[in-house]
């Protein structure tokens, strides 16, 4: 599995795109890729990052805050444009269509209905593992001031962890448990800050899922500019987990 940090930044990061996670598997029915999430600046980075953009075959949404879904429309306008007629499989929490169908009208009216391609939605419910696109899907919830969920993405071969917003909780740890790669929300560096979670915090967590590999994502701007030093010198204290913050567009090969 080929794990691609299309963007790694938080919501107001004006250096980073926004985190997102392009994942390239062989699912049970071939070749698969899935997007784990797509906010503001998102899209523009999987097309710049993706080898092939047209050919994405599944989008994971982890929950309804803008730097999470609101690239969904540029992302359909462009396939659109593209001339896209591939289907195109959506997953998410509850009211994930109506999510997406009233930020599409909202940006884009009236080209929904001109779009060649049909989308197909799966609402994910959490602790009911399910297949979609030939992977291996769970959920769970994790702490966050709107209901997000982590999502386990499993190829029979591999599995990553992606935590959306949030920070760990007793079921987010179960689900983690045992992944290649843990990507795990880490905002600040030692402050504790209300529906996220901290970098020490996200040590531990992939520590006790006895995660092979560790990727901290979405850090506050200021801490990850101003004290990358730190942050890096405290990652490489946990080499029993392998602990890295990736660059927007830096890739991993699991396996």
């Amino acid at each position: 599995m080929l794990v691609t940090f299309t963007g790694v930044g938080e919501a107001f990061d004006e250096r980073i795109p926004n985190c997102s996670i392009l994942l390239e598997a062989n699912g049970a029915n071939g070749p698969v890729t899935a997007l784990l999430d797509c906010g503001f600046t998102a899209a523009h980075a999987f097309w710049r990052t993706a080898r092939a953009p047209l050919d994405l075959d599944c989008l994971w949404i982890s929950h309804f805050h803008g730097d999470h879904f609101f690239g969904v429309p540029l992302l359909y306008l462009r396939f659109w444009e593209e001339d896209r007629t591939r289907p195109l499989t959506v997953i998410g929490g509850p009211g994930v269509e109506a999510a997406l169908t009233q930020a599409m009208d909202a940006a884009y009216p009236r080209f929904r209905e001109r779009m060649r391609f049909p989308v197909h939605y799966i609402e994910a419910e959490p602790g009911r593992p399910f297949t979609a696109c030939g992977l291996n899907w769970n959920t769970a919830f994790g702490g966050h001031g709107q209901p997000c969920l982590a999502v386990r993405v499993d190829d029979g071969e591999r599995a990553v962890f992606y935590s959306g917003d949030g920070r760990p909780t007793p079921e987010t740890l179960a689900l983690a448990t045992g992944c290649d790669l843990v990507a795990q929300e880490a905002f600040s560096l030692e402050l504790d800050t209300e529906g996220h979670g901290t970098i020490p915090g996200a040590i531990d967590f992939a520590r006790k899922a006895e995660a092979k590999r560790l990727a901290i994502v979405h850090v506050n701007r200021r801490v990850r500019h101003g004290r990358t030093d730190e942050i890096r010198a405290l990652l490489a204290t946990a080499t029993d987990i392998n602990a890295c913050m990736p660059e927007a567009g830096d890739s991993l090969r699991l396996g």
